[in-house]
C-alpha cells in the first residue's frame, strides 16, 4: 500500500480555500474532538441549516472531513490523514521561511570591511 504524503496543486487549493472561513475551522476543530451530526453541527451556529451544510461540504472536498450515513442523519468526523498532510505541508513552508531568515541574519550580521577605511580617509 502506497500512503501519499504531497499534496497536489488543487488539494492544497482546496484546503486553504476550506481553511480560510473561521466557521470551516471551528467545525474541523469540533470534529477532531469526536464526532457530529451535520444537525447538531448546525444547531451551534447562527445560521441555517443549508449554510453549514456548504461549510461541512467544503470540508469534505478538501478532504479535511469524512462524512457518513447512519440511518437519517450524516455524520461528520475530522479526516486525521489529510489534516497530516496538510501539516507536512505547513511544515515545509515553515522550514522554507526560516531558512530565508536565517539567511537574513547572516547578511544582516555580516561586517561590512570596505565602509571603516572609506570613512577613515575622508579628511585626506
Amino acid at each position: 500500500m502506497v500512503v501519499r504524503t504531497e499534496l497536489s496543486e488543487a488539494e492544497i487549493d482546496r484546503v486553504f480555500h476550506a481553511l480560510a472561513i473561521s466557521t470551516r475551522r471551528d467545525i474541523l476543530r469540533r470534529t477532531i474532538e469526536r464526532e457530529y451530526s451535520v444537525s447538531t453541527l448546525a444547531g451551534d451556529y447562527e445560521m441555517s441549516f443549508a449554510a453549514v451544510q456548504k461549510h461541512v461540504a467544503v470540508l469534505e472536498e478538501a478532504g479535511l472531513i469524512v462524512k457518513r450515513a447512519e440511518g437519517r442523519e450524516r455524520l461528520v468526523r475530522a479526516n486525521p490523514e489529510m489534516i497530516a498532510r496538510a501539516r507536512a505541508l505547513l511544515a515545509r513552508y515553515e522550514e522554507l521561511w526560516r531558512a530565508r531568515v536565517a539567511r537574513l541574519d547572516d547578511l544582516l550580521a555580516e561586517t561590512p570591511t570596505s565602509a571603516g577605511s572609506d570613512e577613515s580617509n575622508e579628511g585626506v
